[in-house]
Formats: C-alpha cells, structure tokens, sequence
C-alpha cells in the first residue's frame, strides 16, 4: 500500500523502496500525502508529490508537517524556493502557535510576479551590463544576468526568467555568429602569490624561530553546521519549550552573543593525544569565532583525584598555546547543585532509591521499587544522605527519564565517605556526571558543549535536566574521537603499565601522554597541526602513529638547530694534523639557511666517529670509510684517509690512524660524515613502539591482554655516546637535530656532567615500521 502511495506522487519505484527502508522518513511523508490527497484528490501531480516529498524529508520538528501540507495542498506554495524558505522560518520559530501572516510574508504567499515584472527586471541587468555583453556577446556569463534579475524578484519562477533573459539577449545580440560558436580559449592559469604565512615569535634553545600557527583548519565539516550564539532551537533534536526563548534572551544579556566552551576533564588522570583533539576543538573553536574557553575540572569523585593531576592538565593546557578564560571547578558550583537537587525533587522528577549498584547495572535492570514514594520522603531521605546517615551504596539520588540507550533513571547523588581536595569535609554526597555536567554548562552559559561520540547516550538526561529545572539549556554537539595504533590511552591500562615496571611514570616517552610527548620531544606546534589535519568530524578516527611523527619532522626540521653526535663512538687519530693546536670549526645552526647564525666546535688530531661509518671490506653500494675509500668529515673541510686499523686482542676495531687532506685538494669524496672532537659524554634513549600490534586492547589480535603484547626492543639506552659541545648550555626540552641521527630533546634526568637525550624521531619514517 504505502509503495504505491509514493509511486502515486512521482517517486521511482526504486526511490520509494529506499525510502520505505527509512522507517521515520516513510511515516511523515505517509502522512503528508495521505493529507493531501484528503485535500486535492486520489491524483497528486508530480511537482506537489515533489514538494511532499523534500518538505518530509528535510522538515526537522515533525509538529509542523500538517502545517506545511496545508499551504502544498492550497497551491500557496508552488516551488522549491518556497518550500525552503518555509522550512528555515518554522526553524526559526519553535513555539506553537505560528504566525500565520507573518509565515505567508516570509514564503511568498500570494506574491504574483508578472510578466511585466520580469520583463523590465531583465531589462535593467542587461542595461547594467550592455556594453560587457557587446564586447563579449555569447561568451558572456548569461548565468550572471539571471542571478541578478532573481534577486530583484525573489518569487519569480527560474524558467520564466530564463526565457526571458534568453529572448531579450537575442534581441539585443541577433543569432549566434560561428565566432560566438567556438569555445572560448581558456585563460592561462597563473600560480597565485603565496600568501605570508601566520608567524609568531617563539624561542627555542635561546633562539628566535617562527611558528606557523595553523589556521583552525578542524572548523570544517560537521561544525560548520553549528548554531549560532542564542539560536540553539535550530539544531536539530534541541528540545524547545514554553520557557526556551525567554531563557535564550537571558543567555544573549549575560554573554553578549559570544561564543563559549568548555574544556572538562577529570583530574584523575594524565591528558592524552586524544584530549588534545578535545582542547584543540573547545580552545580554537571559540578562538576562531571571537569566543572563550573555560577550563572546568569535573572533580565530583574525590577517591581518584590527585592535586599532580590539576596541576599537570593545566600545563599541557597551556603548554599547547592555549589560556583558558578561566579555571573553574565543578565543585564550585555544588551548593547550586544540591538546591537544585532538591527543587527536583520538589517537582516529582526525582527521588531517593535503596537498590544496590549491582542490581541497576546492566541494559535491563529491573524498575526502582522506590520510583513513585512521596515527594516528601524523598526530600527527608535525601537530607538524611546529606547528614551521612546513609552508608556508602545504601541510597542514591536517581533522576526521573529514560536515555537514549534504554538506560533508565541514572543517578544523580551517591554517598562517598572521602574528602574533597577542595571542600573538605562539607559534603558526603558527591553529584555525578549525568547531573553535574550539563547543569555546570548551563551556570557558565557555555553556547557548545562538545564532547565525544561515547557521551552521545547522554544527550536525551542533558536536555532533560535543563529544561526540567527551567534552566538555560546549552546545545550538546558528538564528534568523534582521535585514538592511535600501537597505544593504549585508557588511565587504568597506564597504572597497571606502571605499577608492573613496564613504563617508568606517566610521562614515560613510550606512551601517548601529553607530559610523555612533551618529554619526548614532541613540539606542541606539531600536536596541534596533526590534530588539524584530522579534522573534526562525527566518525572516529584512527590514525598511525608515523602520521603524528611526520608532524614532528615538519616543525623540528624549522625549529630544532644541528648539532653532531656519536652514538656508537670509534676513536680516529689524524696523523698528520695541520696545525699544533686545536681548530675550530664553524657550523651552521641550520644549514639550509645560514643566516640563522652558527655555533663552533673544535677540531683536534682525535676525533670520534660512528663505528657503523667504517668497514675493513668495502661492499658494492657502501659509500663511507674504509681502507682506500676516503671520507669527507661535515663541515670541517677536510677529507680522511684510513693508513692503519688498530684492534684488540679480539679482533674487534678500537681506533683507526688516518690522514686528512684538504676539501678543496682532495679528490671529491663518495660520503661525508659526523665526527666529534673533544666531546661531551651523554646518554641516549632510543624509543621504539611499546606494542608490537596494532590493536593491543583487541582480544583477536593480542588474546594475552595488552601487557603480552609488550615490545621488547621499544627503549634502548646507549649510555657512552658523544656530543659536540654546542649543545653544554641546554636545558630540559630544548631541541636539535643530531645531524644524520634525528632529532633529539634533553631530558629532565640530566645533571651537570651527564646530559641525557630523547631520540624524538628519526629524520625519516622507517618504512619497516608502515
């Protein structure tokens, strides 16, 4: 029956059986077409079956179907233009009842454009652009003139404009020429000046270097969509009541229309890079748009929060550019919260519940037999949580709705018998996220509360909450969240991590932290643009490690200054040294552009280099050191040539003896090298993956669990490597290249005398690890 009812208005068949599959979309335009008919007869023509069909399909609040069907059925809405002007206003206008008049006016009811009206509008354009369309006659851009006559009459009809532009064009021009029939050459395409990049100051090792901030490139997609500031009846499933629009005024008085989000994490853990998604998102999101950010510690379950963990989100904030508005706490706000507690009790949508955890655990648990008790007793045995005469687990606060997900009354108070770091031992009663969340957003007139796709099944309790207590209700917005490969973000995998002696600490460069990126080496700069280049968007993106490393190489490569270092070390005595005394030698902080200085280095008769750049056999291909094949040492303008291999009592190569020659006197050499000379001692962590699968949280791919799946190999530590003195005035975090090594940042463990370095990543991505 309802296939033919959408063949009956013009559908395909194949269309009208895709649209049977979406069972909401089939029941409004059901409805709409059987009011139609009930209006203009069994036979419906194609162009009112069309206006059915899009008015169905992209009307928002299904309340106002009859309404809209009434103006289709009455031919008082004849186009498309009509239809989506309709569309917008009844967005616009959420309370019941509508304006009628106003409507009309809005629509184009009854507007009559004649044909004399579009004729002396055609008429004026073409007078606007005559001597144009003398010059250029039918190449000219006809789409231009009846853009133009369209906007002088906005009810007029597309087709008959088009004619008439068509007719008064001729006119004017006379038939089509064999000129006017060829193709109009294409004009040669010009590369466009690059624009000046966004730079700001920024120093790195004592050095001014710039910063290409990214332009906000995640604002694309989905959050384009976004309402704006005071127009959150607009987004789709925001639940409009009597109150909505006197509360919105308030909103716009209080902020100004500006925009306002939030950044709520729970101090109970360290952030992660997919936080640094969620700060990106929240911090650039109302940068980009003029707005504010509040920094907003949902610290509403005193057992797990730790003063270390305020404290370090607070420094990846920031340390990743951003100043939040303010710093606010949930628990600022919980003497409001606990009044509004009980004013929702006083309105029948919540009470006190004895069922233990475990029985309303789980997709189906059974109903509260303590639902409907008395509003009065609820109040009394609510202040009796407050006083602490309940036990921990003995009574709850639970809100009267069903989720999204089926789950039904989710609680809003529990009893916890532990203080709080900030308030004390003022309250046993603690609010939990479903109740705090939202009501904290409405206090701080956040306009976008964004948050990932998991918090999607809340959606439905934050509404409610807010329209419950006749409150200023924000509007929820779900993206997808960022996860990498090879890792493992989740608080309670990081303890166990630790607490088995896998990782060292929070921070250890292994993991995906942001404290253990920042030791790492990892630029904030370089964070932030891979996060753009995700985008943001509502599906869950999963990404390869090497695509945030390639970030890295991108900033490091601008910001990190070049220095030598010996990882695996070979003493080289030079024979025949030129001068008695040590030379120095000049090399460029940046040898692409020297103009950003150099720093010296000395150059004795001993001097290291890298074991790996010597071989006694020379095999096909291999280009560096060995008896007879000299090298070139970088930077130092001299060539080398092997006389004499002293080895030990094993066999194993100590030191070699060697001739150097000048750049300019020698024959061009295959390689040039790293070396040092007078060097500093230091240590070196090498880090590789932590996980050797992809998925080690997926029992298919690990079955033994992710702490089986540990890699081996994933710290090496090279404990006697060398480094030229360049690098004696660093402190903690600062950056270089360690020339044909990779790239390097100074780790915190370093004392005077024993500098440590991070391997932050190689210069190029290992193909082996793709």
């Amino acid at each position: 029956e309802a296939l033919g009812l959408f063949t009956g208005i013009g559908l395909s068949e194949a269309k009208a059986r895709e649209t049977l599959r979406n069972g909401a979309l089939s029941a409004l335009l059901r409805q709409a077409v059987l009011q139609a008919r009930s209006a203009l007869g069994p036979a419906l023509d194609k162009a009112t079956g069309t206006l059915l069909y899009n008015a169905a399909a992209r009307l928002r609040d299904p309340k106002h179907l009859g309404f809209l069907v009434g103006y289709i059925a009455r031919r008082e809405i004849l186009t498309d233009l009509q239809l989506s002007a309709a569309l917008e206003y009844v967005r616009s206008h959420p309370l019941e009842p509508l304006d009628a008049a106003d409507f009309e006016r809005a629509c184009g009811v009854g507007v009559c454009v004649t044909p004399e009206q579009i004729e002396e509008a055609v008429e004026a354009v073409i007078r606007e652009h005559r001597a144009e369309l003398l010059a250029e006659r039918y190449h000219f851009n006809m789409g231009l003139l009846m853009g133009e006559a369209r906007s002088r009459l906005r009810w007029a009809d597309g087709k008959t404009i088009k004619n008439e532009v068509d007719l008064q064009v001729l006119h004017l021009l006379g038939p089509k020429t064999e000129a006017d029939l060829e193709k109009k050459p294409k004009a040669a395409k010009t590369r466009p000046a690059l624009v000046e990049k966004q730079k700001a100051a920024v120093v790195e090792n004592g050095e001014v270097g710039t910063e290409t901030r990214p332009l906000l490139e995640q604002l694309r997609g989905e959050a384009l969509k976004f309402h704006k500031p005071g127009e959150n009846y607009k987004t789709e499933g925001y639940v409009v009541t009597p109150n909505t629009m006197a509360l919105l005024k308030q909103h716009l008085a209080v902020t100004g229309g500006q925009v306002r989000t939030r950044f709520p994490p729970e101090p109970n853990g360290i952030l992660h890079i997919g936080h640094a998604k969620a700060i990106n998102f929240n911090f650039g999101y109302a940068k980009a748009n003029g707005g504010v950010c509040f920094l907003r510690y949902d610290d509403t379950n005193p057992e797990k929060e730790e003063e270390k963990y305020f404290t370090a989100i607070r420094e990846m904030v920031e340390w990743l550019g951003y100043q939040p508005y303010a710093v606010t706490h949930a628990s600022d706000y919980f003497d409001q919260l606990y009044t509004w507690a009980l004013e929702l009790i006083r309105r029948g949508q919540a009470y006190v519940c004895h069922q233990k955890v475990e029985e309303i655990k789980g997709h189906n648990p059974p109903p509260s037999p303590w639902r409907d008790r008395p509003v009065e007793e609820s109040l009394l045995l609510f202040e009796d949580m407050r006083k602490g005469k309940f036990g921990e687990g003995e009574a709850t606060l639970r809100m009267k709705l069903v989720m999204e997900d089926g789950k039904m009354d989710p609680v809003a108070y529990r009893v916890k018998f532990t203080p709080h770091h900030r308030t004390g031992d003022k309250w046993c009663i603690y609010p939990t996220y479903d109740y705090t969340h939202c009501l904290c957003d409405s206090i701080e007139h956040i306009t976008h509360s964004l948050c990932t796709k998991e918090f999607q099944a809340r959606r439905s309790s934050y509404f409610w909450l807010c329209n419950a207590l006749d409150v200023y209700c924000p509007v929820q917005w779900e993206y997808g969240r960022l996860n990498l490969l090879y890792t493992v973000v989740s608080k309670r995998k990081i303890i166990q991590l630790v607490e088995t002696g896998a990782v060292r600490d929070w921070d250890d460069p292994r993991l995906f932290t942001l404290t253990a990126l920042r030791r790492r080496g990892f630029p904030p700069e370089a964070i932030n643009n891979f996060c753009a280049r995700v985008g943001v968007t509502v599906a869950q993106a999963t990404m390869e490690p090497h695509l945030l490393e390639a970030c890295v190489r991108e900033v490091l490569n601008e910001q990190a200054p070049r220095a030598m270092a010996v990882l695996e070390p070979l003493k080289v005595t030079i024979t025949n040294f030129p001068v008695s005394k040590a030379l120095e030698v000049l090399v460029p902080n940046f040898p692409a552009d020297e103009s950003r200085g150099f720093h010296k280095v000395p150059f004795q008769p001993t001097v290291y280099i890298e074991e790996t750049d010597f071989r006694e056999e020379v095999d096909k291909g291999y280009k560096r050191l060995a008896p007879g094949q000299p090298v070139g040492l970088r930077h130092a303008g001299y060539v080398i040539a092997v006389q004499n291999v002293i080895k030990d009592a094993s066999g194993r190569v100590i030191e070699l003896e060697v001739t150097c020659t000048k750049s300019d006197m020698a024959e061009k050499p295959k390689a040039f090298i790293h070396w040092v000379s007078e060097p500093l001692a230091c240590e070196v962590r090498l880090y590789e993956r932590l996980f050797l699968h992809k998925n080690p949280e997926d029992p298919s791919e690990v079955p033994g669990g992710f702490l089986s799946d540990l890699n081996p190999d994933s710290l090496r530590v090279v404990r006697n490597a060398l480094v030229d003195s360049s690098v004696l005035a660093a402190r903690p975090f600062d950056k270089f290249q360690f020339e044909r090594l990779g790239y390097f940042s100074l780790d915190p463990d370093s004392a005077e005398g024993k500098l440590v370095f991070n391997r932050t990543v190689t210069l190029k991505e290992d193909p082996g690890k793709a």
